[in-house]
């Protein structure tokens, strides 16, 4: 059993590193901020589609991490190589495949999703640039999914350190044109945050390289293609890549819920969704920590205490969101003031923070149970569940969005029927299903 002491080391590494790593999505969104409300809407609407994408790659890494932490609690050492590199090279198959996809139907694609004409053109501006990023942002997952399920997670602060100061820079000088650089608008956000996403790469590749004891890990030996060990991996993270896939795609409905109302609506949306993407950086690294060390814990025989530990993960992840929410009430107009200098755009945009506040103390307790399911390696059970849950939230969302046409804070709302009904669903799955003797 993890004290919190060992939870808290395995978590505040891969916090630092999400919330460097969110750098790129809060630089995106601030410096456009500041473009306008066209070049805004662009991110969101382009940043979410690529994520949407993206999800499929993180859902097969999801899928590598829980076999990787359940061969690293068996001591089981030299098999994590085999796993990481085989998932490597179908993670870049993935890549290159979904990039060429993506290339050639994205003016059709985006056309059916986007209705405002403007919003349209610096979308597809946008996206064709960013998806240049799968080829590099599909083996960083593999890498994180590495460093997590062998619970040696400070890697991932200084790779995400890396790629938050390379987009930084270059978002400023591409965006504005500034020292020489030529002025790109929306193009610049993307190319920066593809260069950002390479320069991650680069950092894992050499710090595997010289620091990491790649014998042991069986990281030493790429060998061939082992589509056998590749299908292994795809049994697991066929699930995961589904439920991820699913869980950004509503968030896409939501969006073009909000298009369809105005180009006001979404440039608020876009921006309550950077501080919620940034408040859920401590919920997202306790709920990785617990799907990792859940898949250790049964790895070393410790399946009775799974519970316990869960339990005591959610407490911890509780009581920081409780600081957080706090904060970001008592600060609520400095915090909002970072996206645009627009005062009116900043006070319509409270009543949707104040909601959002409100749906992350759920988020911080169905988080981690839900991530628990998969750290069972029942990752059937854990999309079962999501698809249950996101049938509720899309029909909340077309019902409250686009046929009432309600407010931005209203459409809000759907957050915490997503949130409670996945916190509930998880624990009667927890105390209720047969779970403990799941073999992978």
């Amino acid at each position: 059993m993890y004290s919190r002491k060992e939870i808290w080391q395995v978590t505040y590494p891969i916090l630092l590193g999400l919330l460097a790593q969110n750098v790129i999505n809060v630089t995106d969104t601030a410096f456009l901020g500041h473009v306008g409300e066209v070049a805004l809407g662009a991110s969101a609407m382009g940043g979410l589609l690529y994520i949407c994408v993206y999800t499929v790659a993180f859902g097969f890494s999801i899928g590598s991490q829980i076999l990787i932490a359940r061969r690293n609690g068996e001591q089981n050492y030299r098999s994590v190589g085999p796993i990481m590199w085989q998932g490597s090279v179908f993670s870049l198959m993935m890549a290159v495949a979904i990039l060429g996809l993506m290339y050639v139907s994205a003016r059709p694609l985006i056309r059916v999703l986007i209705s405002s004409d403007a919003i349209f053109e610096a979308t597809y501006e946008f996206f064709t640039w960013r998806i240049w990023g799968f080829l590099f942002a599909f083996l960083n997952v593999m890498f994180r999914s590495l460093y997590i399920g062998i619970t040696q997670t400070k890697v991932l602060t200084w790779s995400a350190v890396v790629m938050a100061v390379v987009n930084v820079f270059l978002d400023y000088v591409l965006v504005f044109g500034e020292w020489g650089f030529p002025e790109m608008g929306v193009r610049g956000a993307a190319l920066a945050s593809v260069i950002a996403e390479a320069s991650s790469l680069l950092f894992y590749l050499l710090y595997t390289y010289y620091k990491v004891d790649r014998k042991k890990y069986g990281l030493n030996h790429f060998g061939r293609l082992d589509m056998e060990l590749v299908f292994r991996i795809l049994r697991i993270s066929a699930f995961t890549m589904v439920q991820y896939f699913l869980a950004m795609a509503i968030w896409f409905v939501f969006f073009m819920a909000l298009e369809r109302l105005g180009q006001r609506e979404l440039a608020i949306a876009n921006i309550v969704r950077s501080v919620y993407v940034v408040m859920l950086i401590p919920v997202q690294s306790l709920s990785t920590t617990a799907n990792s060390l859940v898949s250790n814990l049964i790895g070393a025989g410790g399946t009775s205490h799974v519970l316990q530990l869960l339990h005591r993960i959610a407490r911890m992840s509780f009581l920081i969101m409780v600081i957080c929410v706090c904060l970001c009430v008592v600060f609520r107009r400095l915090v909002l003031s970072v996206y645009t200098g627009d005062a009116t755009l900043v006070t319509e945009a409270m009543p949707s923070l104040y909601v959002v506040c409100g749906a992350m103390l759920l988020a911080s307790l169905a988080f981690v149970y839900f991530n628990g399911i998969s750290g069972t390696g029942n990752t059937q059970a854990a999309l079962v569940l999501e698809v249950v849950v996101q049938v509720f939230y899309a029909l909340y969302v077309i019902g409250v969005g686009m046929v009432l046409r309600a407010p931005v804070e209203i459409c809000f709302t759907t957050e915490l029927v997503y949130y409670v009904l996945m916190l509930v669903l998880s624990l009667v799955y927890l105390k209720k299903a047969k779970w403990q003797n799941k073999k992978i």
